[in-house]
């Protein structure tokens, strides 16, 4: 519901002043908020003043518009000129403030006087003022919680550009642990390898070339070894081959870092730069076991070691020192064994009608010295016993214990007794001198102008027979049971033909036996090689045609253990009479 419009008359600072008051009233009886009121009455206001000061008479139009009777209404205002239908001033659009209830009777022309509508104006001010206090105040409360806010802003930057910084630390070190131990894990690694590889091996040659390969070039640019004699208790006599820092740690026992600057490594000496590497440093480590053996003298791969490097450098250096000292050990424990060995392996002998030749060779691979032996002897009646053996086991106690057997052999057949009793009282005598030790052999007798061979075996590999006629057939006698088995056995003698200008091969399983195999291709592979030589061949030269026995078994393979082979040949009656010792 809309009240009819009521104009007023402005043409004057009075006319002015009374239709703001008689706005004011409405909106006081309206309940109109004092913020709202004062607002709408600046506006009028100010309007008002723009009008009067255009000049001529003006209409101020007023419009209060009902809802309903409960919820108030709005009070509308324009302003023109009279007699104009523009509204007015500039095209402005008519001023409107909602009525929170509506006013009671018609205040529009009931009006304010001037002097209550100052007072009331007053009051609106006084509102209005009270309104802005309390704003202020809370403006101020505001601007002391932004304060306060913005300090614990800036104070929670703070903590967390520290709890940052202190997390990037956190992650560095984690990081930089990380790291460190991955490098300790590698390093670990390289040393159990390392040694592994270099413990593999009983050769100093193989030792150190296998560590130049480990080292260079992650771990060191160039690399060398000095190594002392065993007698050279003068070891500064090679100063001149060696940097200065290999001749301290020799000296002292430590080693030692020679750079243009120190290395302050753990354990280490430093030393001056040397002359034979100016720019990168050289660490030089003493290789000791017992005693000092040498020197390790490393160039660094880059401009310094690092210090966890230098660490496992220095063990590496003392495993190598250990592998080395164990191969010499094993050298010297060989050398001995072989020296034995070879010492008991007598010459050949010279016997009419029957040419023999001999070979031992030592395994290539281990300590295997020591089992294998040979043996050819005239007895009292003229016969030739030509003998063949492996003792169990390896080493000093195996090579002793064939010489006990190879004397008590000579001993029983000084009373012509038959290879089969030889063996027996061969194994006997080993049943009560060396109860956990055994033996294989092969006794063969053989009598001059007799055109047969009388043999027996103690578990040893067959011999094996190329007749005259060039065919070759292996020894088909069953053998008997390995001297010194524990239980009693009587070996039996068996008979072979053997006409002349036939062979007999008599030889160690290590010429024959190999682990992926076994023994008998190996048998087959000595009888071709045994059929392919011609009677020329094995009268004329038997060293050579022995020779060519074992070059096929043995070219394509690394002994791991003895191998001893004797051949026997008799003279065709045609053939020359002669004999030859064989070495």
């Amino acid at each position: 519901m809309t009240a009819p419009p009521d104009v007023w008359k402005i043409a004057s600072v009075t006319d002015a002043a009374l239709a703001r008051a008689a706005v004011d009233r409405v909106l006081t009886d309206g309940e109109t908020p004092a913020l709202e009121r004062v607002r709408f009455l600046t506006s009028l206001a100010a309007r008002l003043r723009h009008c009067l000061g255009q000049g001529g008479e003006w209409e101020l139009t007023l419009h209060l518009r009902h809802a309903d009777a409960h919820e108030g209404g709005r009070l509308d205002v324009s302003l023109r000129p009279v007699g104009s239908a523009l509204p007015a001033p500039g095209g402005a659009p008519a001023l409107s403030c909602p009525l929170p209830r509506p006013p009671a009777g018609h205040p529009l022309r009931a009006g304010m006087p001037l002097p209550e509508a100052l007072l009331h104006a007053d009051e609106n001010t006084a509102a209005l003022l009270t309104l802005l206090g309390e704003q202020e105040h809370l403006v101020r409360l505001h601007r002391q919680e932004l304060h306060d806010t913005n300090q614990g802003v800036l104070a929670l930057h703070s903590e967390l550009e520290a709890a940052v910084r202190a997390q990037r630390e956190l992650l560095d070190a984690e990081r930089a642990a990380r790291a460190e131990a991955e490098r300790a894990r590698r390093l670990l690694t390289f040393l159990g390898d390392a040694s592994a590889a270099i413990t593999a091996s009983l050769s100093p040659t193989a030792i150190l070339r296998r560590l130049s390969e480990l080292l260079i070039p992650d771990y060191a640019a160039d690399l060398d070894v000095w190594l002392f004699d065993e007698d050279d208790d003068e070891r500064p006599h090679r100063v001149r081959e060696h940097s200065a820092a290999a001749v301290t740690a020799a000296r002292t026992g430590r080693p030692q870092h020679a750079a243009p600057h120190p290395g302050n490594l753990p354990g280490i000496g430093d030393l001056p730069p040397s002359a034979l590497s100016p720019e990168r440093p050289l660490l030089a480590i003493p290789l000791r076991t017992h005693s000092l053996l040498g020197v390790l003298t490393l160039t660094a791969p880059g401009p310094r070691f690092g210090p966890d490097t230098c660490v496992m450098l220095v063990e590496l250096a003392r495993r190598v020192g250990i592998a080395l000292d164990n191969a010499r050990r094993y050298e010297r424990y060989r050398d001995t064994a072989d020296t034995l060995q070879r010492a008991q392996l007598t010459d050949l002998p010279a016997v009419p009608g029957l040419l023999l030749a001999a070979r031992y060779l030592p395994a290539t691979q281990g300590l295997n010295i020591g089992g294998d032996w040979y043996d050819a002897f005239v007895q009292p009646d003229g016969s030739l016993l030509a003998v063949i053996g492996d003792v169990t086991g390896h080493g000093l106690h195996a090579a002793v214990v064939m010489g006990q057997l190879r004397t008590a052999l000579r001993a029983y057949a000084v009373d012509n007794s038959t290879p089969g009793q030889i063996l027996t009282r061969l194994h006997h005598m080993l049943r009560h001198l060396q109860p956990d030790l055994y033996a294989t052999a092969l006794v063969a007798r053989f009598r001059p102008g007799e055109p047969r061979v009388l043999w027996a075996s103690a578990g040893h590999p067959p011999g094996v027979v190329r007749g005259a006629d060039g065919t070759v057939r292996v020894l088909g006698g069953k053998p008997g049971v390995m001297l010194g088995i524990p239980l009693t056995y009587t070996y039996a003698d068996h008979v072979a033909d053997l006409q002349p200008g036939s062979s007999l091969v008599l030889y160690t399983d290590g010429l024959v036996e190999r682990r992926a195999q076994g023994i008998d291709p190996g048998i087959e592979r000595l009888s071709r090689a045994l059929g392919a030589l011609s009677a020329p061949e094995l009268e004329q030269d038997p060293d050579a045609a022995a020779d060519a026995l074992l070059k096929p078994l043995l070219h394509d393979s690394e002994r791991d253990d003895d191998v001893c082979l004797l051949l026997c040949h008799t003279m065709t009656p045609a053939g020359p009479q002669r004999s030859k010792e064989a070495d």
